[in-house]
């Protein structure tokens, strides 16, 4: 017996010692200020996909390691990066000791700039932002240079609109059902507390989702991943807002297994950098985690970010040339204050309650499932049987009477002989618009008073959405060179859409009709005619939106000495109907109860390799396929007022491809990557005035403007291109970095238009369509973003805790968006003769349709900060970041577009006859010189 158990002793201890072999790759962080260790910080071995997290004591260990020269890269957000070269032997434990992270004091630009920008060209109530692709960057210099240099410019990674990437808070993609894009704005003002993010590129793989042609972008807020500490900061700037307090603190996890963080901010202006552009937000945000046990913990996340903000307008080259490139018309003067007609009111706060399930030590599981409800309100003015309100409503302005010959009058004749003509009527218009041209709100409120009828009102464009969202996502080790990424995801939504009364302007009430219209057809609805509308009623239209989508991923990734690679594959189902509350007077047969059910099932396929030339230098390819249903804001043509759909709508067939060299040593990271992606079958839905559609002889037609959808299916667009971005330590103090996009975005076909007006509609017409044929967009600039982008910079970073940077950006290749029923062949051929219009030759044509093209600029950018230490024993810290953008005051176009009321080539040209035309492109302009400056508190 005294034998056996020796041998058995000996066997164990053999035993336990193979099990606790020398680990491969080991470490410690602390933070440089107050030595203290830190947790949750990110060791990457970079040539691979191998990374593991530090513990509570900031200890790091990699058990295995490809052997010989590699670089490991420590990071956790809101301290610099540092990269290794290190070799790995075969049996022998590389301790790197205690590695030391400094606080990135250039954090505070991630932490408090904010790139985004209105996107109001359409003011569908989309609710939805432009931004640069990603809101923040991550430590890719080009990505950085395309959210913090870029972006005031709209620039657009790779060109894709943000609705084909994925943005999620805790794997709950964020994007909105109704348009593909996520909406910003519920989570705006909370920097501190959506810090902790994962990106990737392109179609790259990512943990959590599939994701798309963009890239993915993963906010993670489970409470203890939060470094424990307090900060309050107060902000000053001169863009969107003027003001911001902001205070923040996280508990990190107690030894009862607690953690938590609060957040909160304020954001206000009287008035933001463009004329009339009030502001006001409130943000608060909760996260509470318990560890149940040392497998299971419990988080709950809160966030309420309430917003309301001014509105600018695009404005014409006429209009610029008299008030002035930062000229709204959407304010006017009320009491002495400047009231904006055109508010955009956000609330929509949400819950979500993440378990996190550590299997066992190859596999985990994270269930989530979220609830958020809330509302969305466009405001505007209405009006009925009274003048357009808006003061560059097009009678308002000089050109119209410019281009009116009967307003011509002659005061005499030359020294020839010949007359001399004035216009009269174009000076006063001209006089009167510089002298005032805004909003009059008093004479409003007057005609209102004298009547008790409101013929003015103000009311919004609401959308109130209510959404349940569940998912789980499996991650799993197969094998010692083979993972599982797996995810399954539900989403339910109810989206109330109406109109809104907010204010008669000092009437008694107002009449729900259309003015427009006569009988039957005036009623907005029929089951309750003639309603008077107080404030607070709904008008107009009103229905809801029902939409369930259910989708699944699996991704496999497979790591080796020299190489990487993955696949991944994804199915998702999306069923949307509509249920009309009102029996509208124009489709009586068609608005009233709900629609058929659309369903769409959808697939997708992608694949990746990651060689390994060496540890630093690496080549990689992306490639994908994938469909994705439409969104519903295009499936429904005109959603407010019949349950009609899009004619031959269809899911888009999206294929993406990269490949890149990249270079990562401790001195200088670089990635070069070649790009392209083809969008096939896309949809355009938009509303506009426009005259001389249809021919004579159709009911309901003639000459008079129409206001008409325009549906645009089939459309294809290819964006090819190529990116850059280097990051160069000259020095230990000095960084250089250069960025440079170039891209070729553009209409790869001619997609097929058709046009609903309402006033054909009939008892036996119910879809009111008019095919128009191809819209000849092939070879056409994609818009609104510049193609080219280029920056170069330099910082110095201070070992006494200062820095200074500045960096210079040359941003080109922006184009209008152009009309699509202009590119048709009502615009050439006269609809009841069949032959071309006098003078509308193929040169001529082509002349007054080419594609204008905006002005290149450079931007020249500043930034600056300190911090100190105010404590010696613990890591209170004061500090404070300045930033001035575009300091040379540069007036530059960010986006635009034609204006398409004159829809025939003998009205176009007559329009521009005079150079000064009354329906001209509209533009949007970027801020010239801004500034921002933050003190904060870490304590």
């Amino acid at each position: 017996m005294k034998k056996l158990v020796i041998c058995t002793l000996l066997v164990m201890q053999v035993v336990f010692a193979w099990a606790q072999q020398n680990p491969a790759l080991k470490g410690k962080v602390v933070d440089s200020k107050s030595q203290k260790p830190l947790r949750n910080v990110v060791a990457t071995i970079q040539s691979t996909n191998q990374s593991t997290l530090t513990n509570a004591l900031g200890e790091f260990v990699f058990t295995a390691a490809p052997e010989g020269n590699q670089s490991v890269q420590i990071s956790s957000t809101g301290y610099s990066a540092q990269t290794f070269a290190i070799e790995i032997k075969k049996g022998e434990t590389l301790d790197l000791g205690v590695v030391v992270l400094e606080e990135d004091i250039t954090s505070e630009q991630q932490m408090s700039l904010v790139t985004i920008t209105e996107n109001d060209l359409g003011d569908d109530n989309s609710g939805s932002e432009s931004t640069s692709g990603l809101l923040q960057a991550s430590r890719d210099a080009y990505q950085q240079a395309a959210a913090f240099n870029w972006g005031q410019a709209r620039f657009r990674i790779r060109g894709l609109d943000n609705a084909y990437g994925t943005t999620m808070i805790n794997g709950i993609a964020m994007n909105k059902i109704y348009d593909g894009r996520p909406q910003w704005s519920n989570w705006g003002g909370l920097n501190d507390a959506t810090r902790n993010q994962e990106f990737t590129m392109g179609s790259a793989p990512s943990d959590y989702t599939f994701g798309g042609a963009l890239g993915t972008q993963e906010i993670n807020t489970r409470a203890s991943f939060y470094r424990p500490g307090s900060r309050v900061s107060f902000s000053g700037t001169n863009t969107n807002y003027s003001w911001r307090a902001m205070g923040t603190h996280a508990s990190g996890m107690n030894k009862k297994g607690w953690a938590f963080v609060v957040s909160g901010s304020r954001r206000w202006a009287e008035e933001g950098f463009f004329e009339g552009t009030d502001y006001s937000a409130n943000s608060l945000f909760a996260s509470v985690e318990k560890k149940i046990n040392d497998k299971h913990s419990l988080n709950f996340t809160s966030f309420y970010a309430q917003n309301s903000r001014g509105k600018t307008s695009p404005n014409t080259k006429e209009v610029n040339d008299l008030k002035g490139f930062k000229y709204n018309s959407y304010w006017g003067w009320q009491d002495g204050k400047k009231r904006n007609s055109r508010d955009k009111d956000i609330q929509e706060p949400m819950m979500m309650l993440s378990h996190y399930w550590k299997i066992n030590t190859k596999n985990s599981l994270n269930t989530n499932v979220a609830f958020q409800t809330g509302s969305i309100g466009n405001s505007r003015l209405d009006y009925q049987m009274a003048n357009n309100p808006d003061p560059t409503y097009y009678k308002n302005l000089p050109s119209y009477y410019y281009n009116s010959p009967s307003y011509y009058v002659q005061t005499g004749v030359d020294g020839s002989g010949n007359p001399i003509f004035a216009n009269p009527m174009a000076d006063l218009a001209r006089a009167n618009f510089q002298a005032d041209g805004q909003i009059n709100w008093s004479s409003m409120y007057d005609q209102n008073r004298r009547t008790g009828k409101s013929v003015y009102a103000l009311y919004e464009d609401r959308t109130d959405d209510t959404q349940i969202t569940a998912n789980s996502i499996l991650t799993s080790e197969l094998s010692d060179n083979i993972s599982l990424n797996a995810a399954v995801n539900f989403k339910k939504l109810k989206s109330h859409n109406f109109q809104n009364m907010l204010d008669l302007l000092g009437g008694n009430y107002f009449v729900d009709i259309d003015p427009f219209y006569t009988g039957n057809a005036s009623q907005s609805d029929l089951n309750n005619p003639n309603r008077m509308i107080k404030e607070g009623d709904t008008y107009g239209y009103n229905y809801n939106l029902f939409a369930t989508v259910i989708d699944g991923f699996t991704q496999f990734k497979f790591n080796y000495k020299k190489a990487d690679f993955y696949l991944a594959q994804s199915f998702s189902r999306s069923e949307y109907q509509r249920e009309g509350l009102y029996r509208n007077g124009i489709y009586l047969n068609n608005s009233f109860g709900k629609s058929d059910r659309l369903t769409y099932e959808n697939f997708g396929f992608k694949g990746g390799l990651t060689y390994k030339i060496t540890g630093n230098h690496l080549l990689n390819f992306n490639g994908m396929y994938m469909t994705k249903a439409p969104t519903m804001r295009n499936v429904f043509s005109n959603a407010r007022i019949n349950n009609n759909t899009t004619e031959d709508i269809d899911s888009e067939r999206i294929f993406s491809a990269d490949a890149s060299y990249i270079l990562r040593t401790p001195k200088i990271k670089a990635r070069l990557t070649g790009f392209m992606s083809k969008i096939q079958n896309a949809a355009d839905l938009s509303f506009f005035y426009a005259e001389d559609l249809f021919d004579a002889d159709a009911v309901g037609s003639g000459n008079e403007d129409s206001f008409i959808s325009e549906l645009v299916t089939g459309m294809d667009k290819r964006n090819i291109g190529a990116e850059l971005g280097i990051e160069y330590n000259v020095t230990s103090t000095i960084k250089a970095t250069a960025a440079a996009s170039y891209g070729q975005y553009i209409y790869s076909n001619n997609p097929h238009l058709r046009v609903n007006d309402d006033a054909q509609a009939t008892a036996t017409n119910t879809n009111p369509l008019t095919d128009f044929g191809k819209t000849y967009l092939k070879g056409y600039r994609q818009s609104g973003m510049p193609q080219q982008a280029y920056t170069f910079g330099l910082e110095y970073r201070d070992p006494n805790f200062w820095w200074i940077g500045a960096n210079v950006n040359y941003l080109a290749d922006n184009y209008l968006d152009v009309s699509n029923i202009l590119r048709t062949d009502n615009f050439t051929i006269d609809g009841t003769t069949g032959i071309s219009f006098e003078g509308a030759s193929e040169t001529n044509v082509r002349r007054v349709l080419r594609q204008e093209k905006f002005d290149p600029f450079t931007l020249l950018n500043l930034t600056g900060g300190k911090s100190w230490r105010i404590s010696s024993k613990n890591r209170n810290i004061i500090g404070f970041f300045a930033s001035m953008n575009n300091v040379l005051d540069v007036k530059y176009k960010t986006g635009g577009f034609e204006q398409s009321r004159k829809a025939t080539y003998p009205n176009y040209t007559a329009d521009y006859a005079n150079g000064t035309p009354s329906f001209g492109s509209k533009y949007f302009y970027g801020y010239g010189r801004t500034f921002f400056v933050n003190v904060y508190i870490n304590f």
